[in-house]
């Protein structure tokens, strides 16, 4: 006769996430003992987890939150579309970009590392996902801004749910002029971000590595003109400059206009409001950007799982 109940598998189902079989191979294991069956169910879960890993996690959400003068976006990464919809998950990134606000720096391995709502770590609870999940999970990325006065405005792209999605925005502006008239220019500002994708704040703060590959671009472009080295010079520093107006925020045309930089535009808001207003930093955070997917044939995939 079994030393357990289906109340004790019902129980270790919701303490631990694992599936019904499992947890009644678990409680088998442990002759009912539920604290035990919890443990045995975690091993197996880590070992899980580890096998996992290797799996290219290139999906996910994007979170952002803001306290005070204070913001932070976190991108936590999935193998799949479909877990990024999972209540599960989504309450996991929700909580660990409110646990980054409290970071002192921008380091993952620190904050996977901090305490986390409920008890354990983020990385405990990270791990404990990739069992009942079932599949890859990583804490990306995270940056924070912040100014001394002022507002940081949060803006979410076709957002999953409140402070969620596939693109974060957050832009920090430091003023003395009124809270409102400055979250109504941040939005506005992040909008733009979001659709504009620029890589820095000035041109000065742009990638070394990206200008010396547009530069390189350049000089292979300017070399079959045929034209004289002097002028290709001058095609050279052209394109470079072009490059960094595109690509800098401040140099960027406001798409709302199609014509203002943005700049000018932040002068406006300041002119108008009485007090002067600096775009002080932002971030924009797409998810997967950067990540190599991996091409799978899902039909051979199928096969292998079948034994065919």
């Amino acid at each position: 006769m079994a030393a357990y109940t289906a109340a004790d598998v019902k129980t270790l189902r919701e303490r631990s996430g694992a599936g019904m079989m499992d947890c009644k191979k678990a409680l088998d294991e442990t002759n009912g003992d539920i604290e035990a069956a919890v443990d045995a169910l975690r091993a197996k879960g880590l070992a899980a987890a580890a096998k996992k890993s290797s799996r290219t996690a290139a999906e996910g959400l994007v979170g952002v939150a803001v306290e005070g003068t204070k913001g932070v976006a976190v991108e936590v990464n999935s193998e799949t579309d479909f877990v990024a919809k999972n209540e599960q998950f989504q309450d996991f990134v929700r909580k660990t970009t409110e646990v980054a606000l409290s970071a002192d720096s921008d380091d993952v391995e620190a904050l996977k590392a901090s305490a986390y709502p409920g008890g354990g770590t983020v990385a405990d609870t990270l791990t404990n996902n990739v069992a009942t999940i079932g599949e890859n999970q990583q804490v990306r990325r995270m940056k924070t801004v912040s100014v001394a006065q002022g507002v940081v405005v949060p803006y979410m792209h076709n957002a999953a749910a409140p402070n969620l999605g596939k693109i974060g925005v957050l832009v920090a502006l430091e003023s003395e002029a009124p809270a409102d008239v400055l979250e109504g220019l941040g939005k506005q500002i992040a909008m733009h971000i979001a659709a504009a994708f620029p890589l820095a704040l000035t041109a000065d703060d742009l990638d070394a590595e990206l200008i010396a590959r547009e530069r390189k671009i350049a000089e292979e472009k300017a070399a079959e003109s045929g034209k004289p080295e002097a002028v290709q010079a001058k095609m050279v520093d052209g394109a470079i400059a072009k490059y960094a107006k595109e690509n800098a925020l401040l140099s960027q045309v406001f798409v709302m206009d199609n014509k203002t930089p943005i700049q000018q535009v932040v002068d406006a808001a300041g002119k108008d409001a009485g007090a002067k207003i600096v775009l002080k930093d932002f971030v924009r955070f797409q998810l997967g950007e950067g990540i190599e997917k991996e091409e799978s044939d899902f039909a051979a995939e199928v096969a292998a799982a079948a034994g065919v």
